[in-house]
């Protein structure tokens, strides 16, 4: 867990219902969290440890506006109904100011509506789905990474700038996780998506293989893939097409996919030319080895994690949402009230962070809540995702 047993049992034990004084009298800032510490997506915990040392760091620092951040992050074993559970215990019990960077689509919706009509700020959510930047009937609510249909958007972009003729195939997951994707990628088509599309398949997340999917798309005379998948199912895929001899000119898959994990399994030499996107440097990467933004990265986890392990791109994560979060509450000045913690998160303007990619900024609007909008597409190696061409933006025609 990210707050240690002793921690815990110390912050129960007083009760800490009523916000404590910091050192200088002024209020902490509580904020709340529910992460996988536990349960088949365990690994994502680290996101939450990272956020807590920055967090420390900043205390030591003298904190925000005067004010120290007291962090609870809770483990809700990615599943929705113990999600319910430990953010009405941060809300009702810890009474934090807001929640912050909690994981999953399913666990984050199980509490949505609860958070907007407690009007408890709910930002950076750790999920691409469309549905969290609805200002309007959800106002309360912020997410914290591109959203899959925008991701769709660069790969159809990319197309017509590079192959205008091209014969599309798409594969995707039967679920919100795929329509998001393929909807971006038929709306920045427009007109020309019913004729470039040839072949459109989809799968269940229960079904055991994927190949009669493939062998049909194949059959279409498609010469570019676009693979909606997660999981074992980016192995399945890309070992199935090289399997099928199949080489299409363009081969996509979603940023979520382009893990070495999944990669690997379906061997390297198969994946090759394959185009995902990001809008953050790889810290691992030798070409951001003399970034200011990686090197401060670095010194930050030899002080506060120094047993890390630096090849897990989890912690940079976390690092990198912390160093948003803070960016809105220093822009709070001295005002912490809820409504202008919202403010100040939908009022970004061209914000920079340490591990944004070159060019790449935050922005947001009372009416546009999506703070990340671009992106740059990246070509698998063989060995390395490197990356290519223009920041492609969701924001531009």
């Amino acid at each position: 867990m990210a707050l240690s047993r002793h921690a815990l049992a110390v912050v129960l034990a007083l009760g800490a219902i009523t916000p404590a004084p910091a050192d200088n009298g002024k209020e902490e800032i509580r904020i709340g969290q529910t992460l996988p510490y536990s349960g088949p997506v365990s690994g994502f915990g680290i996101i939450g440890k990272a956020e807590e040392a920055y967090f420390e760091k900043i205390n030591a620092e003298g904190g925000i506006n005067g004010r120290k951040i007291k962090f609870f992050s809770l483990d809700d074993a990615y599943s929705p109904p113990k999600t319910v559970e430990q953010t009405r215990k941060l809300v009702e019990q810890e009474e934090v100011l807001l929640m912050f960077g909690s994981l999953g689509t399913a666990t984050n919706n199980a509490v949505h509506r609860y958070l907007n009509a407690k009007k408890v700020p709910q930002l950076f959510v750790l999920s691409g789905a469309t549905k969290w930047a609805d200002p309007k009937n959800f106002p309360w609510t912020m997410p914290g990474m591109a959203a899959y249909e925008s991701e769709g958007v660069v790969y159809a972009k990319h197309i017509l700038q590079t192959k205008p003729d091209a014969k599309i195939a798409i594969l995707s997951q039967n679920d919100d996780f795929g329509r998001d994707y393929v909807a971006g990628f038929k709306r920045a088509l427009g007109s020309k998506a019913a004729s470039m599309i040839i072949a459109e398949a989809s799968y269940e997340t229960s079904a055991p293989t994927i190949s009669s999917q493939l062998a049909t798309l194949k059959a279409s005379g498609a010469n570019v893939m676009f693979g909606v998948v997660l999981g074992k199912f980016t192995s399945q895929m890309i070992k199935g097409v090289a399997e099928l001899n199949w080489k299409p000119d363009l081969f996509f898959v979603p940023t979520s996919a382009s893990s070495m994990s999944f990669l690997e399994p379906a061997g390297l030499e198969n994946a090759v030319g394959l185009i995902s996107s990001s809008n953050q440097k790889d810290t691992v990467d030798a070409q951001w080895a003399d970034d200011p933004g990686v090197k401060e990265y670095f010194a930050f986890m030899k002080q506060h994690l120094p047993n890390a392990d630096l090849n897990n791109s989890n912690y940079a994560a976390g690092y990198h949402y912390a160093t948003l979060m803070v960016k809105v509450l220093k822009a709070c000045k001295d005002d912490f009230s809820r409504d202008n913690i919202m403010r100040q998160a939908a009022s970004l303007r061209d914000v920079e962070l340490p591990l944004l990619l070159p060019g790449i900024t935050v922005s947001t609007s009372a009416d546009d809540y999506l703070p990340f909008q671009q992106l740059r597409l990246r070509r698998f190696s063989g060995k390395s995702w490197v990356g290519f061409g223009e920041i492609l933006d969701d924001r531009q025609d």
